[in-house]
Order: structure tokens, then sequence, then C-alpha cells
């Protein structure tokens, strides 16, 4: 009989498609007869949960910084707030979940958004799920959702986070993994040849500018001092899935020859390959990514919510710089354009992401 896996995503940014997208390929590689599915689990756990969360969560990022701040601070890290909100949660989407898995009967579950895990988690602690649970945990710090005790395993990019997971779900497996993104990067590439297959210039710097997925943040002033930073450097300012910021930052830098805007690409294991520095606004698998190839990172500017926590493990682990203004961002590139570049070349030899996820499902754990 066909493994039958459930991958529970959210439409919240790359940062949780792309993770679904990547182990279902690895787990369709390592068994061509498996059946995956991948789910929005917020539009499962009924519109109410999708309003709330989904919905509203680009224009809380765009224009109410302080708003997601506020909120993230409620639901995450004050108890009381928290206990509502985890109550709020389960009151909306219980439901909806368990109808789902009766629908689709999966012998494991992979959820690659914090919300799906932690019902999930409480689901199975309670005995009311009898289905294994694997979080696939893309973020650095801030795991209160990500991470739960009722989870049966924790997959994680990152072996800084194994302490925070371990303080959540002590009896949980953790395996820090590979396959979490695209497989590219299991390959390392020289910054020479990323720079000939993108037919870029061998010399001079080359910095990029993200705002993940939805291009938020300070993309416009970053890019100013980028290109401030070093006359022969070239700037490319990645704008994401939002047409509207492409369009304002390719009129804004129109008559600028070395910033090119460019929108949503799947060439980003070359272009972290090509580059120099990353200054990039939102943490998560960019940033990781980023620190595969070797690239420099600057976490820029818009240190709201969970990006607050995951540029103070960028500090404390001194994984990358943490720029807030402009002024600290001119700073942060000098340094950054100075140090080596240092690929990591273990990377490739992690565990596989879908082969733990296919032992959950095997009973091998």
């Amino acid at each position: 009989m066909a493994t039958r896996v459930l991958i529970l995503s959210a439409g919240i940014g790359e940062g949780h498609n792309l993770p679904a997208r990547m182990i279902e390929g690895g787990l369709l590689e390592l068994d061509p007869q498996c059946e995956v599915v991948i789910v929005d689990s917020l539009a499962e756990m009924g519109r109410a949960s999708a309003l709330l969360i989904d919905d509203s969560s680009e224009l809380m990022f765009d224009r109410f910084n302080w708003l997601f701040d506020g909120v993230y601070f409620l639901v995450a890290r004050f108890e009381p707030t928290r206990k509502i909100g985890q109550w709020l949660a389960e009151r909306l989407g219980r439901k909806g979940l368990l109808a789902l898995i009766a629908q689709q009967r999966p012998d494991v579950i992979v959820c690659t958004h914090p919300t799906a895990t932690d019902l999930l988690g409480r689901l199975r602690q309670r005995g009311e799920l009898d289905v294994p649970v694997a979080s696939a945990i893309t973020d650095l710090a801030g795991l209160r959702y990500w991470a739960h005790p009722g989870a049966d395993l924790h997959l994680i990019t990152e072996e800084e986070s194994r302490a925070e997971v371990e303080l959540i779900a002590p009896a949980s497996r953790i395996v820090c993994v590979r396959g979490m993104t695209s497989s590219q990067y299991e390959q390392p590439l020289s910054q020479a040849e990323a720079r000939a297959a993108l037919e870029m210039p061998v010399d001079g710097p080359l910095i990029l500018v993200s705002g993940g997925g939805w291009a938020v943040g300070d993309l416009r002033g970053a890019a100013e001092v980028a290109l401030a930073a070093d006359p022969a450097g070239r700037v490319v300012i990645l704008c994401g899935r939002s047409e509207q910021v492409q369009a304002r930052l390719s009129k804004a830098f129109a008559l600028a020859p070395r910033a090119k805007v460019i929108g949503f690409t799947e060439r980003m294991p070359e272009l972290l390959a090509a580059a120099d520095v990353l200054v990039h606004s939102t943490a998560g698998l960019t940033a990781f990514e980023a620190r595969v190839r070797g690239c420099q990172l600057i976490s820029y500017g818009w240190g709201v919510a969970h990006i607050r926590l995951n540029n103070q493990a960028y500090e404390q682990f001194a994984l990358a710089e943490v720029a807030p203004d402009r002024s600290a961002l001119a700073g942060a590139l000098t340094r950054a354009l100075q140090r080596p570049r240092t690929i990591d070349l273990a990377y490739g030899e992690r565990p596989s992401a879908a082969a733990e996820v296919l032992a959950l499902a095997w009973g091998e754990q």
C-alpha cells in the first residue's frame, strides 16, 4: 500500500510553500509510489482563520508594522493572551483540520506553518489524533508555535535552533536536515561559476537586496546605501511577488545603471552564490540559503515581531549583522564586503527531510 503524506502549508509567502514543495519532491524521489497532498492549512481551518491570519498578513506587513508587532507579542510571547489565541485557533480550526485528515487518511502529517503545528500538537497530546506529526521549521528563533511537545518530529534548518526546540518539546526527535529548500544548495557552486551562469561580470562586488516574497521593508533605502558602498558595485533588488513594489522601484532606479530590479525568480541558488552580500528584511529561509552559499548576510531595518527574535539570535550566534537603520547598514556593508565568502560544504551531507518523514510514517523512529 502506498504511503500517504499530508503536507499542511499556508499562503503567507514562499517561506511555507517552498518547503512544502521541496519535501514533496524529496518524498517522490525516495518513494515514487508515495501519495503526497499539499493543502493550505489556514483555508482548511475555516474562513475566519484565513481572514485573521492569512488575508490580513500582507496588509499588516506592508502598512501596519506596529500592529503586526503587537499581535505577535500577544499571541506568541504573553502567556495569558497566547492561551486565548490557542483556544480561538482550536475553536475555529479543529473541525476543518480533523475533517481534512479523515478525508485524506494520511500515514503522516507534515506542517510547514506554525499555526497548524500548534493545533495538531495539542490534539495529538490529548489523544484526539493518532497520525504522527512532523514540524518543518525554517525560522532560526521565536519557535513557540513552530515547536510543540505533541509533535513527534521537528525538522530544523539551523543547528542553533535545537536548544529552543528542546526546551519546548524535550521528548521529540529533532533533526537538522537538508531538503526544505532547492536541492541546488546541496551542491557547492563557486562565485565565478554562478556569475558565468548568470552572465554577470566576474569582477566587482554584487549586493542583493530582498524583502522576501512580499517585498517588505525599506528596499529603496537599502539599495541606495548598497549603491554607495562601492563605486564598482552592482545591486540586484528582489521584489518577490509584489508587482507594485517592482514597478515603483523600477521607476526609482531607472537611471541607475548599476541597479537591477527583478521580481520573483527561480534562480536564487545562483544569485546567492554570485553575490557577496545579501541585505534582507524578513529572516527565514532566504537568510539561511545565503549562508549556505557563503554570501554575507545583513538583516536590515524590518525588526518587528518574530524578526526581532531572529535578529537577536543572529547576533548571539554571530550568523549575521543586524542593521536597524541606513547609517548602521552603511557600516555593516563596508565590513561585509571585506569578509571572505565561506561556503557551507557540509550542508549536502545532512540527513534528508523527506527520509525522516518517511521513517516516521513507517514507524522507524
